[in-house]
């Protein structure tokens, strides 16, 4: 499992214990992260005991379950429940992922959950992504053109060059990616990380953009882009089944290309 940031000074200590319902038959036990910055008091892990016969087949039903009935005071980030929108992405049994997608049974013992590793931790199981949102602002993803808009409709590609896309548009930033790389963990301040640099070239390669020779000197860093070590955690790791690595290959190779 990961190394977690924590508060300075300060160690995980075992926590409460929940137990299940008397006369529950199927009990799983789900152990997470709790840190609350205004009690002053060290992380803890609190153990709470869930019948899974009352229970959705989700990691997110299970933390929801423990929120509306078990512990109110339970941290965590979630809306659309259908892997769209990234904001249950934490770490589940040592693998980072989205709640919302991660069946419990998938799970052999107990539950061990975390929030994304190496990165501040506002409260419980909600990191902060104040630097990295910055980060992807940073590479302007979106349109860039001169040229305007045909004024009759829209800007228009043949199939060959939306289906250069694929692969690249279905990145929710979650950032689990980001989060699950070594290189991101010890240069996050310099280096952009799988999330950003997928999203940076989602718009080099649209043959809709005209910058793409702005973007790709704004690349050319020893930090931003290179810190990349071809680790392949970011392609392991993503709940959408998405290649980061291969779209930092891919920059790399146009800036290779471009230089020759």
């Amino acid at each position: 499992m990961a190394t977690f940031t924590l508060p300075k000074n300060s160690t995980i200590t075992k926590g409460k214990h929940f137990p299940a319902p008397a006369g529950a038959t199927k009990v799983r036990s789900f152990k997470i992260y709790r840190w609350d910055p205004d009690s002053g008091e060290n992380p803890r892990t609190d153990t709470y005991d869930i019948d899974l016969d009352a229970c959705g087949p989700m990691v997110l039903d299970a933390l929801i379950k423990i929120k509306n009935e078990v512990d109110s005071t339970l941290t965590f980030r979630r809306s659309c429940r259908e892997g769209i929108c990234g904001s249950c992405s934490m770490n589940i049994d040592g693998l980072n992922t989205l709640a919302c997608l991660k069946p419990i049974e998938d799970v052999k013992a107990e539950v061990r959950i975390h929030p994304l590793p190496h990165m501040p931790v506002v409260k419980d199981l909600v990191p902060d992504l104040s630097q990295i949102y910055a980060q992807l602002r940073s590479v302007e993803p979106w349109l860039k053109a001169d040229t305007p808009p045909p004024p009759d409709g829209e800007r228009l590609q043949s199939k060959e060059e939306r289906a250069k896309l694929d692969g690249l548009w279905e990145c929710i930033l979650c950032f689990c990616c980001s989060t699950a790389c070594p290189s991101y963990w010890w240069n996050g301040d310099r280096y952009l990380g799988p999330a950003v640099l997928l999203q940076a070239y989602r718009w080099i390669a649209d043959s809709r953009d005209e910058h793409t020779g702005d973007r790709l000197d704004a690349l050319e860093d020893p930090f931003k882009l290179y810190r990349c070590h071809t680790i392949m955690n970011c392609t392991r790791t993503c709940p959408k089944g998405l290649n980061p690595a291969q779209a930092i290959g891919d920059i790399k190779k146009m800036l290779a290309e471009r230089v020759v």
